[in-house]
């Protein structure tokens, strides 16, 4: 198996005035390539900071993060920026789409940031859609769609780039049961074609529906360990 995130001590401080806060302290674990991982834990147990560094949108203050092969924890900001857009799809609780874009011109987005022509953009953008069953719906804004129809488009955002790693924040925090669970099932389906997904949640229901979970307290890892559903699988 090849690893798609190895971190080796990974810390990460903040400085606040005079004190200094210990977000990360000395974090080592590797997910390989078509796990299925959530991260739980606590306000204050360091999730949010180890999401943050394994996305490429901080560094750490000590220790090495390696994605897909590639050590990235001392990159400039403009190289973390290229490998956010090529190695990581992003999906958020709050969808981040923009309102006056289409489904289509939402999900094209990162790659035309990446400088994909327009032709093989449209026809991504497409393709991406059609795996989360959006066909009917890409010309719709975002006000036009329900809350599980723009976690979709934000889901076919993600993906359109092909990337190593789906890193999602909360992702059904904003919606209801029902929808949530379509979601979830979703997820499933992508990991099922070998994705590689990384879940941060505080909900326990969420986390049990990967195949592991790390916990996190005072940063530091406190468990990790098969979930009920990949023991029952």
């Amino acid at each position: 198996m090849t690893s798609v995130i190895k971190t080796v001590g990974l810390s990460r401080n903040y400085v606040l005035g005079t004190e200094t806060v210990h977000a990360l302290r000395d974090v080592s674990l590797a997910i390989e390539r078509n796990e299925y991982v959530a991260i739980m834990g606590p306000s204050g147990s360091g999730k949010s900071t180890l999401m943050n560094l394994i996305g490429c949108l901080d560094t750490p203050s000590a220790g090495e993060y390696w994605l897909n092969g590639v050590l990235v924890s001392g990159m400039s900001d403009r190289e973390l920026a290229r490998v956010r857009n090529r190695e990581i799809g992003f999906i958020f609780q709050t969808f981040n789409l923009l309102a006056r874009a289409s489904a289509l011109k939402n999900v094209e987005l990162p790659l035309l940031y990446g400088g994909v022509p327009p032709h093989e953009r449209r026809e991504r953008a497409r393709e991406a859609l059609s795996r989360v069953q959006l066909e009917a719906r890409m010309q719709h804004r975002p006000n036009e769609l329900s809350g599980g129809q723009r976690q979709r488009v934000a889901i076919a955002r993600a993906l359109v780039t092909h990337p190593a790693l789906l890193l999602a924040d909360e992702p059904t925090g904003n919606l209801d049961s029902k929808t949530g669970e379509d979601i979830l099932a979703l997820f499933e389906a992508l990991h099922a074609e070998g994705q590689t997904i990384v879940v941060v949640t505080h909900e326990p229901d969420v986390a049990e529906r990967a195949d592991r979970k790390i916990v996190l307290r005072d940063g530091v890892i406190s468990s990790d360990t098969p979930t009920k559903h990949a023991v029952m699988a």
